[in-house]
């Protein structure tokens, strides 16, 4: 062991001058060196050297050969046998083989294919690869091995040899020619750039003495030195020389490797280092590493019989297969220990090592004020040269795939990252043990992360985002084997035309997440890789391609793979959101890739409340309070938003930005989406093309709501949208953005998008009322305050105030309808009769202004837009309902319009105040004629059309006001047709409309029959408020023919003959055909002269049952009577009489005196 202790003393001092690699093959050098020159003593050249070393096709024969005294054994020579020579043959004189030694000869023969029986280098081979208990050689032949080996190790002239071998080589290597010779840096130059080696005798020279060296820890140069108490404190020095087997410590170094790569177990930095060389040194063969090749000699031939061996690619081909079921547990747990050797330095791969050697250089990752022990580290190199990649810097494609080949091995197994294993060791033994296999273990963890089965402590939830950033899977899925294997179906399905490995591959998994096409479990894996990716922007390879020079000009981040404890990674993304939604006004906008990526982005994190990291950590405990329930998709946000106004401040801002922000893009709530993708194929295409939406997609959806494409799903989640867009005018972007100032001006703090609404319209229609000159409103805040209101008609529910008021009342009354296309709203104004007093002033004021603004009426404007499109496109807004009025008895009037034309109608009369023409016409007439009216009327009741009642008797003493006499005349010509347009008749009538009238009653279409019906029957109508309200209805008849339908169509012919040159109103067509009628030489129709005689009687009826209700009506009878010259000269009699009983008769009271009166 002397040379092995020079070998040492060079190491110290060839630290400064030479890699560490040089010093670590001292002893290989030395004892190379030694070898050659011993056996190339007496002959010269290349020739003898390759005797020597058995590399001699034929035998060489020359002069005096070197010898050596091997403890105890005879003088000997090494030299090849003939090519082809296959027959154990008697040694030549002074040839000595391993094979002719008596102590090794039965077992060459035994073990040893016959071929290399003449080669004592493929003979050591031979024995020292023996490791079945059946086939083990004899204790003398391991101590005559070992003693062959020793004496080879130690020859001090084999420096000089190995110049004549690799002559050519040194030539081309100027590196290694020019260093010192007799101190063995020549040799450890030539196993460093072994690799480059092409001279077939140099390289054989290399690699066998290397094989040589490491069968036996004790035979590495420093190895013992450095590691002997290591050895001693660990008990890994078991097998001992003199024991069986010696040749093969190979256990030695496996065990000190073991502790190394245990967390639990120290080992001293001298001796780490040396077992790192070890490692290192052993990377390009596999049979280098003697414990691993034993380990895993069956499982090689089992699944990589067909890899060459060489420069890692047996190992490469063994870690690929490390998780099948078919690999033995020894060999599986042999192959960990190589990896987290890789994983404390990447030297230890060989093939990762000369792939990345020139972008390691390229890109300073091995700088030298780096520690040693941070740049070794595979994390750091994966990290420096994945920094380099996203950077948009070129790496060669040979060290990307190496890169992540090992990427994939670090996601495979959870033991080879030692922070894992650390700080996760907890967690892992109670949620998650025995599920270490392709990456579950880690997998299993996330899922801790995210909360969904157990909670992952601050450490391990640190050491698992460190993984996922060394790893970074976003730029591969198939780095994440789990991931991989879950989602292949999917990818296969739907994800076919995008590039294998490409990126954009987890973007389109997200994007069917929750799809038929998706399955549970890649859902489940896919959220937990994304929950992780989710927390650091540069995760996402494609985000940060297209948003690193944003993201450092708006919010000054640093570089791939470096942090800030100022804005943490998870702040950058919402920094750039924050300028991805700004106006052209604000500035500072991200650029158009970047905008576009981070909406994707969103739109991902909109599926599950637990990819918004910001969110999840501030309503972590109000998720608990309000949402514990609420784990379908989407319904953790949508639950935050139904109780926003009980959130926690912080959570509530956080939940009210991301609304905000949905507002203006509504296409982040990618459920909602999906949901709604026909009727936005259909009506709304074009929006969704948009790149920048600001609303109008959300508008678009609002306004088809209730398309026959609309499911349930769409309606359910725009209508949800609509309710949160209540809690805050700025969840309305539209809104916002147009009346962001007025709202400001007008009506500071005001928060509720309702009572903003309330506040602005209010503004508009004060401003309006007073003929203000400028409005204080503006103009593009008055229309989109128009579309607002529009919207909120359709669902009471939007109008929260309303539903408040009326939600027993619902639950009463209206329980089975839905809420939609303003259905209860609707159901409320049916049973307004029996609402309670709170719900039915709300819906009269509803009501109200509907009438005054018929645009209002939801369902008015959703049942007659196509009429509206044809007899009123010129129409004023506020005279839309006067003008379907007018229309109402068209030919191509749709009956479905009609009927609620009709309803409207019906609304109006029960109240002037609900007719907003008519209140205006007879503002005057109303407090003039029936006051007494509404003296009688107590507060919050309607008036069930006694104003409209009174109004009509008033039209038909002809004292009304032109205007008011219009509007009344229309409303009795509506009534005529329509008995149901009489709230008065219906109220006292309604028993003999039944019985006296069900034919009529019955018929399909209204022509005034019922209300002819109850003339007629008149004389069988009992009860007095009936046969008043039919008083009254021949009474407003004698005003105008116009007003009696059935009269009017029976005469229609005789008025235009008869009556031409008359002027319709004030009875006067009336008089001319009752003048007609009278006069004999006139000829009236038959229909129309009956019609005309039953109206006389009926009228004649009338003036003896229907009593005066004052003096003016008394008058008005008398006048209006066919008697009146009789009742006028009873009058005159009667007033002639009294005074002539008061000229004759004096004063009937007794006389005062004067006297008396002065007292």
């Amino acid at each position: 062991m002397a040379a092995c202790g020079r070998g040492s003393l060079l190491l110290a001092g060839a630290a400064l001058n030479w890699r560490w690699l040089r010093a670590s093959h001292c002893l290989l050098a030395a004892a190379l060196s030694l070898l050659l020159a011993w056996h190339c003593g007496a002959q010269g050249g290349s020739d003898r050297v390759r005797d020597a070393l058995g590399m001699h096709n034929q035998p060489q024969d020359g002069g005096p050969v070197g010898q050596v005294e091997v403890q105890g054994l005879p003088q000997a020579q090494f030299q090849a046998r003939p090519q082809g020579q296959a027959q154990f043959q008697a040694p030549r004189k002074n040839i000595w083989r391993l094979s002719e030694d008596p102590m090794c000869h039965e077992d060459v023969v035994r073990l040893c294919p016959k071929h290399t029986w003449q080669n004592n280098f493929a003979v050591l081979e031979c024995l020292q690869d023996v490791r079945e208990v059946d086939d083990e050689i004899s204790s003398d032949c391991n101590h005559l091995l070992w003693n062959y080996k020793f004496n080879l190790t130690t020859d001090p002239k084999f420096e000089a040899a190995a110049g004549e071998v690799c002559k050519i080589t040194l030539g081309d290597v100027k590196e290694c020619a020019d260093q010192e010779p007799g101190k063995g840096y020549i040799i450890s130059c030539l196993i460093e750039h072994r690799a480059n080696i092409t001279e077939y005798q140099c390289r054989q020279f290399i690699t066998k003495m290397t094989a040589i060296i490491f069968s036996d820890y004790q035979l590495i140069c420093g190895f013992v030195d450095s590691c002997k108490n290591d050895i001693n404190q660990l008990k890994c020095g078991s097998i001992r020389p003199g024991e069986k087997d010696v040749h093969s410590q190979g256990e030695v170094v496996s065990c000190l490797e073991k502790a190394l790569v245990s967390e639990d177990k120290a080992i001293s930095d001298n001796c780490k280092k040396a077992i790192l060389r070890v490692a290192e040194l052993s990377s390009d063969d596999f049979h280098l590493d003697r414990h691993l090749y034993f380990s895993c000699r069956d499982d090689r031939e089992r699944f990589c019989e067909d890899i060459l061996g060489g420069e890692g690619r047996v190992y490469k081909c063994l870690f690929n297969h490390k998780f099948e079921e078919a690999m033995s547990d020894k060999c599986r747990e042999a192959l960990t220990t190589r990896q987290k050797l890789i994983v404390q330095d990447y030297k230890v791969s060989y093939s990762l090592a000369k792939a990345c050697k020139n972008d390691l250089r390229k890109y300073r990752c091995n700088a030298e004020n780096l520690p040693r022990a941070r740049e070794a580290r595979l994390s750091y190199l994966l990290l420096c040269l994945e920094s380099s990649v996203h950077r948009g810097r070129q790496v060669s494609g040979e060290c990307q795939g190496e890169m992540l080949d090992y990427r994939r091995m670090l996601m495979e197994d959870f033991s080879l990252s030692p922070e894992i294993v650390l700080n996760c060791r907890s967690e892992i033994e109670l949620h998650c043990s025995g599920l270490h296999r392709k990456g579950r273990t880690l997998h299993c963890l996330m899922r801790m992360g995210r909360g969904d089965k157990g909670n992952l402590g601050q450490n391990c939830q640190q050491s698992l985002q460190s993984l996922i950033q060394e790893t970074d899977p976003g730029a591969d899925y198939r780095i994440d084997r789990a991931l991989n294997e879950a989602c292949e179906s999917v990818i296969q399905t739907a994800c076919k035309h995008i590039r294998n490995g490409d990126p954009m591959i987890l973007s389109c998994l997200m994007e069917h997440l929750y799809t038929e096409k998706m399955v549970e479990e890649c859902e489940h894996r896919l959220l937990e890789l994304q929950y992780f990716i989710s927390r650091d922007w540069k995760l996402d390879p494609v985000l940060y391609r297209k948003c690193q020079g944003d993201a450092s000009r708006l919010c000054h981040t640093q570089g791939w793979n470096q942090t800030s404890e100022m804005l943490p990674p998870g702040a950058v993304f919402s920094c750039l959101y924050r300028h991805a939604y700004r106006t052209e006004e604000q500035g500072r906008r991200l650029s158009r890739d970047c905008r576009a990526e981070i909406q994707r982005i969103l739109h991902q994190r909109a599926l599950d409340v637990k990819l918004e990291p910001a969110l999840q950590e501030r309503c972590i405990i109000d998720l608990g309070k309000w949402c514990s329930e609420k784990t379908d998709p989407g319904q953790e946000l949508e639950c935050l938003q139904d109780h926003l106004d009980d959130l926690a401040v912080d959570c509530r801002d956080i939940v009210g930005n991301l609304t905000e922000l949905e507002s203006e893009d509504i296409q982040i709530e990618a459920l909602l989406m999906r949901a709604c993708d026909p009727v936005i194929q259909t009506y709304c295409h074009e929006l969704a093309d948009n790149q920048i939406d600001s609303g109008d997609l959300m508008e678009c959806l609002v306004q088809n709501k209730h398309q026959k494409e609309m499911n349930e799903k769409c309606v359910v989640g725009v209508t949800h949208f609509q309710l949160i867009q209540m809690k805050d005018f700025r969840f309305s972007y539209k809104f916002k953005m147009a009346c962001k100032e007025d709202v400001l001006k007008l009506c500071p703090n005001i928060k509720k998008k309702v009572d903003v609404v309330i506040c602005l319209s209010t503004t508009v229609r004060n401003d309006t009322l007073q003929e203000n000159k400028e409005q204080r409103v503006s103009i593009k805040c008055r229309k989109q305050l128009r579309v607002e209101e529009l919207e909120m008609t359709e669902d009471i529910r939007l109008e929260p105030d309303l539903y408040v008021s009326c939600k027993v009342d619902i639950e009463k009354h209206c329980q089975n309808v839905p809420f939609g296309n303003a259905q209860v709203v609707e159901c409320l104004k049916d049973v307004k009769k029996v609402l309670s007093t709170r719900c039915h002033d709300k819906i009269f004021k509803l009501q109200e202004s509907e009438m005054s603004d018929p645009e209002l009426d939801y369902t008015l404007m959703r049942v007659c837009k196509q009429m509206i499109k044809r007899y009123c496109a010129d129409a004023d807004s506020k005279n839309v309902l006067q003008c379907l009025k007018q229309n109402k008895n068209a030919e191509l009037m749709d009956p479905k319009c009609k009927q609620m034309i009709t309803k409207r109608q019906i609304t109006q009369n029960t109240d002037y105040r609900l007719n907003p023409v008519l209140r205006k016409a007879c503002k005057a007439d109303i407090p003039k004629f029936c006051q007494s009216v509404l003296n009688n009327v107590k507060d919050g009741k309607e008036l069930e059309g006694q104003v409209v009642s009174c109004l009509k008797l008033k039209y038909a003493d002809q004292r009304l006001s032109s205007d008011c006499e219009d509007q009344i005349r229309r409303i009795i010509q509506e009534s005529a047709l329509d008995y149901r347009l009489d709230p008065q008749l219906q109220i006292h009538c309604t028993k003999e409309i039944n019985s006296l009238c069900a034919e009529e009653v019955a018929a399909q279409e209204q022509t005034g029959q019922v209300e002819e019906c109850l003339k007629i029957n008149l004389l069988k109508i009992v009860g007095e408020p009936c046969k008043k309200e039919v008083l009254n209805l021949l009474q407003e008849s004698k005003a105008d023919i116009f007003v009696d339908p059935v009269l009017h169509a029976a005469c229609g012919l005789d008025i235009k003959h008869q009556c031409a040159s008359i002027q319709p109103g004030k009875g006067r067509q009336m008089s001319c055909l009752l003048e007609a009628l009278e006069d004999k030489t006139v000829r009236l129709q038959p229909d129309c002269k009956k019609r005309l005689q039953d109206r006389l009687e009926m009228w004649s009826y009338a003036a003896k049952v229907a009593p005066a209700e004052g003096f003016a009506d008394l008058a008005y009878q008398v006048m209006t009577s066919p008697s009146k010259n009789y009742l006028m000269g009873l009058l005159a009699l009667g007033v002639c009489i009294l005074f002539l009983l008061g000229m004759t008769c004096g004063r009937i009271t007794k006389r005062v005196t004067r006297e008396l009166k002065d007292r």
